[in-house]
């Protein structure tokens, strides 16, 4: 078979990760996984409910969703987030991930266009250039950018891997940059309400993009601040042009939001109060591995927001994946992140409080 498209990805990382996770799961106390970041707690009764209340839809919904729903998602916008925007602006989509891999495609790149993306960076962003036939690179500052083959600018703040946050003055100047030169900046904003030593800003708020949003997407995920991985719900909003161009192309492609999901996704931006309990349960988790980890001998460096503290013994980051395997305790090389990474692992605190405790025990000694 010529041209495969898997020919053209790198090689799936969380295989690799696969000997040192057997060597985890062979603890006597059993493993402790904080290497993918996937929510351990209960989906909040109010999404629940919402979704088995709409669990009777038989008939097709629609790529963009009820007008209701397009309107909860602007009025959380308008209100978490200081954006001026209206439903005609928003299009839910199956979960974040989908969108980042996908979107040079619908936005018709290919060869000889170019998508950038944080040096440090969840590794979808490269995929979804690669997927396209594009060239996908790496940067720290727009300004090493070749405006002149640049069609995508990707910002990630807070950021995965690093719990790094983008200053308004950073945002401003990305923004500035991508309009003088004509390029569409997509932010991927699905940690923004998890924010622990900094207050995020979003791309969309006033102060950084003036009164309107020509030239900008935001992305929002439901998977982290409700625990809705398992949902696949999330949204991307800004520019209405080029929301509007997403919409055509999605609808030809099937890329619909199953009818409960819409509804629980609408549940759960309508409450504000599951959120803050689950802030909670996060900082608590967060403080006690980040203790556990220091007292260790590890140096935390960003970790400012996100579910993630970027940890480093200053060594290469899969001695550090072997050595913590051994006492039962899973996490990502930061070399999954980019070569930057290499001498970093992330250590996601999105483990139940037992696994957190036992983790804490075994690194104290």
């Amino acid at each position: 078979m010529k041209n495969k498209l898997s020919d053209l990805l790198p090689e799936f990382p969380w295989d690799r990760l696969e000997p040192y996770k057997r060597t985890a799961v062979a603890h006597p106390g059993g493993i402790c996984d904080f290497s993918v970041g996937t929510p351990v707690d209960p989906v909040p009764e109010v999404i629940q409910k919402a979704l088995a209340a709409s669990s009777d839809t038989p008939g097709y919904p629609t790529v963009w969703g009820p007008l209701e729903l397009r309107e909860t998602i602007a009025d959380w916008l308008h209100r978490r987030v200081g954006a001026e925007i209206g439903p005609q602006a928003v299009l839910p989509t199956v979960g974040s991930k989908e969108l980042v891999a996908w979107l040079p495609t619908q936005l018709g790149l290919g060869p000889g266009d170019q998508v950038a993306y944080p040096r440090l960076a969840y590794p979808t962003y490269e995929v979804g250039a690669r997927l396209c036939g594009a060239e996908p690179v790496e940067y720290d500052s727009v300004d090493e950018l070749d405006p002149a083959r640049v069609r995508l600018l990707w910002l990630n703040s807070p950021s995965n891997p690093t719990g790094r946050v983008l200053g308004a003055d950073e945002l401003r100047t990305a923004v500035a940059w991508a309009r003088e030169h004509g390029v569409l900046l997509v932010s991927d904003e699905c940690y923004l309400e998890l924010g622990w030593e900094a207050e995020p800003v979003s791309v969309l708020h006033p102060e950084v993009c003036g009164d309107g949003h020509e030239g900008l997407l935001a992305v929002h995920s439901l998977s982290k601040r409700s625990n809705l991985a398992g949902y696949r719900a999330s949204f991307v909003a800004g520019d209405p042009v080029v929301v509007r161009e997403l919409l055509e192309i999605r609808k030809h492609g099937g890329m619909i939001v199953p009818a409960p999901v819409q509804a629980a996704t609408a549940a759960a931006l309508a409450d504000d109060a599951h959120v803050a309990e689950q802030r909670g349960r996060y900082a608590a988790r967060r403080a006690a591995l980040r203790g556990a980890l220091e007292a260790y001998g590890f140096r935390i460096e960003h970790s400012e927001a996100s579910l993630y503290l970027w940890a480093t013994q200053d060594r290469p980051c899969w001695e550090t994946v072997a050595e913590l395997a051994a006492l039962g305790i899973l996490v990502a090389p930061g070399d999954f992140y980019g070569p930057a990474g290499e001498r970093f692992v992330r250590v996601a605190f999105t483990a139940t409080d037992e696994r957190v405790a036992a983790a804490v025990e075994r690194l104290r000694g």
